[in-house]
């Protein structure tokens, strides 16, 4: 059984974890293809998205990012660039693959502002974990209760537009993906 709760406290003294395997930014159309046969053979993706902070009220930037993870291999879309092709389109749409994530309503409402798809497959990880009895529902805190290691959100406000990404950005944005997958499979699969 898991705790109901963990604190800041708690959580600065858990290992500090990132994704280490392999990313590759998808920045592209002509990349697209392969990344998603790839993708397609697992039954579980992790998945997450980035958008540009905006810092004006009423100003809410498109999606930027998506992200899809598996054990060792996480692909960066970059929506600002290719949009949502149909090939990803059809991924998003499927039953077949589950696709955990944290507050992903939001995240699939803006990608189906790109390119309109009736999502499946799409597993709340914060709805899920309330029948463990887990009451904190932050990815960051999720990853302490569940996996018992520390993530760090450090880039979480960087610009997810900028013509390159930090190494610091992909590994931020490659962790968010992957840790869903990890929170999912500890829950679900052990």
């Amino acid at each position: 059984m898991y705790r109901e709760n963990i604190t800041k406290e708690e959580l600065k003294d858990l290992p500090l974890k990132q994704f280490g395997g392999n990313i590759t930014v998808v920045d592209h159309i002509t990349q697209v293809e392969d990344a998603v046969e790839l993708l397609s053979q697992h039954a579980v993706i992790g998945f997450d998205t980035e958008t540009r902070p905006s810092f004006k009220k009423g100003r809410v930037n498109k999606v930027a990012l998506l992200q899809l993870a598996v054990n060792d291999h996480a692909f960066l879309f970059r929506l600002n660039r290719i949009g949502l092709p149909d090939k990803l389109k059809r991924l998003l749409q499927s039953g077949r693959i589950i696709k955990p994530g944290i507050a992903i309503r939001d995240d699939i409402k803006i990608l189906q502002k790109l390119n309109p798809f009736r999502p499946q497959g799409f597993v709340e990880l914060q709805d899920e974990v309330q029948d463990f009895g887990i009451q904190n529902f932050s990815l960051k805190k999720l990853a302490g209760i569940v996996l018992g290691i520390r993530i760090s959100k450090a880039q979480q406000l960087s610009n997810w537009e900028a013509p390159i990404l930090t190494q610091s950005q992909l590994v931020y944005a490659a962790t968010d993906a992957w840790v869903s997958l990890k929170i999912y499979k500890s829950l679900f699969q052990n």
